[in-house]
């Protein structure tokens, strides 16, 4: 039995703020799975995150206030977090001449990062490295995503580029069950509970166990994807991750965790990247991984 957690990074809407939408899932043995959540856990004990959510876009930005904070990185972190609080407090009455719409946007930002301010941005990077070194080194699992390239997407086509997204790593994960464990295997997936989307993605679900997706049967999935809170569960924190790294290596070409993670996608055993797709439409596009599927530019 194998569990994939799948998440999403980026927004597919048109005319959003990222380039690409990304929808990416991590593909584990059952049997191995209580380890893994260990060590994770362990690892993020060993990074002061005990019980702490591991959201991978709002660890990598970096918090100005930290920075106008003299000496900062010598505090401890008792000092850390109350000389941030202070500062954000600061700001906060500063958005407030600016009106309703700029305070709750900064509140937003505070809340989503007020786990991490006791950590610097050198501390919160090594931080998310060691948890894609970490991944990097587990043997049994397999990655899958499929990346869009929205200014390639008609309107029409993005409006359901989470369907299509979701279609392509589903369709893999089977395949992939089927090639590597037999006719036998049985995969389940855990996705990101999205409450806008949970109902349509459900229904999506039922009509490909009933009659395929556009590519093949998927009869090595069992039941429709279980929607659990990522707060809660540590694998889709991970795979927050993956997504969050793939997505900034399209977007932005930034390679430091996409390159630790990238050997973990699926390939054939010849080595042909096959778990991960960058969709261009009919740009032609020489990246990485589009040049590891041999597409001809």
């Amino acid at each position: 039995m194998h569990v994939i957690y799948v998440d999403e990074s980026g927004i597919p809407d048109s005319g959003q703020s990222t380039n690409h939408f990304v929808v990416a899932g991590m593909a584990i043995p059952l049997n191995t799975w209580k380890d893994k959540d260990r060590e994770i856990r362990i690892l993020l004990q060993n990074h002061r995150l005990s019980d702490i959510e591991l959201h991978t876009a709002w660890m990598a930005r970096k918090y100005p206030e930290q920075e106008r904070i003299p000496n900062f990185e010598t505090l401890d972190d008792k000092n850390r977090r109350a000389l941030v609080e202070i500062e954000r407090k600061k700001d906060i009455a500063k958005a407030s001449l600016k009106g309703e719409i700029a305070i709750r946007g900064l509140r937003k930002n505070y809340n989503k990062t007020k786990h991490y301010i006791h950590l610097t941005h050198a501390e919160r990077i090594a931080t998310l490295q060691d948890v894609a070194d970490k991944l990097s080194r587990w043997n049994d699992i397999r990655l899958f995503g499929d990346a869009h390239k929205k200014n390639s997407l008609s309107s029409s086509q993005c409006d359901r580029s989470r369907e299509f997204a979701l279609e392509q790593v589903t369709t893999r994960y089977n395949t992939y069950l089927e090639n590597v464990y037999g006719p036998d295997a049985l995969g389940i997936m855990v996705h990101d509970q999205n409450q806008a989307v949970s109902l349509k993605l459900t229904s999506l679900f039922r009509k490909w166990l009933s009659n395929g997706t556009t590519f093949s049967n998927i009869s090595h999935i069992a039941e429709t994807p279980l929607f659990v809170d990522s707060s809660l569960t540590v694998m889709i924190q991970v795979a927050d991750l993956v997504a969050y790294t793939t997505r900034r290596f399209f977007d932005n070409n930034e390679t430091d965790l996409f390159d630790r993670i990238y050997p973990r996608f699926d390939r054939t055993p010849g080595g042909a990247l096959v778990g991960l797709r960058h969709y261009t439409g009919k740009t032609s596009c020489k990246c990485r991984v589009c040049s590891d599927h041999v597409r001809v530019p």
